[in-house]
């Protein structure tokens, strides 16, 4: 497999997202409360993870909301014995949590307020739309829902990105996402490098599976329209473990946790990134710090 140039970074980047916005419906042991969001951060950034994603949940209905200050407990609180980077989640618009329509303003509202107050490095800007259809939900004449994100609500995340010089993370549902994603990038040259997250499933119907051939393809992808950005494997409703020495190999980073896991994970985000760690080591890598993260991408083509 082509080994992508990407930022120079020799480690890889391990990245655990916490818990996503399932609800313990979906995934019965992922962390809600501000004190399990803290106490599972920590724990899986002393097993390796450099970066943390997570979701806050309204504690009285069980249900994931927009909330700046749930969100700085939990970013103060991890970071506050662990020097990681951690960052929030967008309004997922079109889903049941965010039925209703939105203006890019107060979609990214809360992103913007985290910016302004230096609490996050990284945060969520996904370049296009999908529909979010499981194939259980198919064989039950249930419908998914289309997650929306209009162009004017990437260009807004992007200049929200730029003015306050954090990273987009890009999730990459289809391959079209990567070719506009880079498309708007190339277009502000101050703005930090996206991070470009390939979301494979064996759950949902959205872009691949999480296959060698589906892996080779993104690759091919990301050296003709971005070809020194950092990437990473990820995905929701699956288990990509047999794509990290791949891309390991081709110079990517990887992501685990119970938002990306198969629904019903009995394992806890620990041993996901355990597991993970463990698989970047076999495949001869090693682990980025977060001190080599920032750094690299500080250098990256947009500096």
């Amino acid at each position: 497999m082509y080994k992508l140039k990407g930022t120079g970074l020799d480690g890889t980047i391990l990245e655990v997202a916490l818990n996503g916005p399932w609800s313990r419906d979906l995934q019965p042991n992922m962390p809600i409360t501000v004190d399990e969001l803290i106490s599972d951060g920590i724990a899986c950034a002393r097993e390796g993870a450099a970066v943390i994603h997570l979701h806050v949940y309204d504690p009285e209905t069980g249900r994931q909301y927009e909330n700046f200050e749930a969100y700085r407990a939990v970013i103060e609180g991890i970071r506050a014995v662990e020097d990681v980077i951690v960052y929030p989640t967008l309004p997922l618009s079109g889903s049941p949590d965010a039925p209703g329509a939105m203006s890019p303003t107060e979609r990214f509202a809360t992103m913007e307020a985290l910016a302004r107050a230096g609490l996050i490095e990284w945060a969520v800007v996904d370049p296009g739309s999908a529909q979010l259809t499981r194939y259980d939900q198919i064989a039950s004449q249930i419908t998914g829902f289309t997650y929306l994100n209009p162009q004017e609500h990437i260009q807004h995340g992007l200049d929200v990105a730029a003015t306050f010089g954090v990273h987009p993370s890009y999730a990459i549902y289809e391959p079209g996402f990567l070719r506009l994603g880079a498309a708007l990038a190339e277009e502000r040259p101050g703005l930090p490098d996206p991070i470009y997250r390939l979301m494979f499933s064996d759950g949902f119907t959205f872009g691949f599976p999480p296959r060698p051939y589906a892996l080779e393809a993104y690759v091919q992808l990301l050296n003709d329209f971005a070809p020194q950005a950092p990437w990473m494997i990820a995905g929701l409703h699956v288990d990509i473990k047999n794509l990290i020495p791949a891309t390991v190999a081709a110079g990517g980073h990887v992501r685990v946790g119970l938002e990306d896991a198969p629904f019903g994970s009995t394992s806890s985000n620990h041993a996901w990134v355990s597991e993970a760690r463990r698989q970047i080591e076999a495949a001869g890598g090693e682990l980025a710090r977060v001190a080599e993260i920032r750094t690299a991408l500080r250098s990256g083509k947009n500096a």
